[in-house]
């Protein structure tokens, strides 16, 4: 069993994966497809992670806690992207009806009774 390294974590798994997930999640966003798809595509996005640091850095392939570990991350990244698309979306393509309220949610405009 391979020893947990934390630099190959963060570069592999948090910037390298974790820009692919964020990019993946804003596609999925942007095609208007529904949020659950973030998860079985961060799951094969997390297969390849531990591929390469098999491959790369000497890692267990078959370290299942490394894996949820690094699916968890990656799925996360996933739908932060996917939120914080689908609000800016809402917002730009239904300005008449929605306001942003943060930067993942939206609500209603209020309306001005005259």
């Amino acid at each position: 069993m391979a020893e947990f390294n934390i630099y190959v974590f963060i570069g592999l798994t948090v910037i390298l994966f974790g820009g692919a997930s964020f990019m993946m999640g804003q596609a999925i966003a942007e095609t208007w497809r529904p949020m659950w798809q973030n998860v079985p595509y961060g799951l094969l996005l997390a297969a390849a992670n531990r591929f390469f640091d098999g491959a790369l850095f000497g890692g267990s392939w078959s370290d299942w806690k490394q894996y949820v570990l690094d699916a968890v991350v990656i799925v996360g990244i996933a739908l932060f992207a996917y939120r914080i698309t689908q609000a800016r979306k809402m917002v730009w393509q239904y300005p008449w009806l929605y306001e942003r309220s943060g930067l993942i949610s939206w609500r209603e405009k209020a309306t001005t009774g005259s």
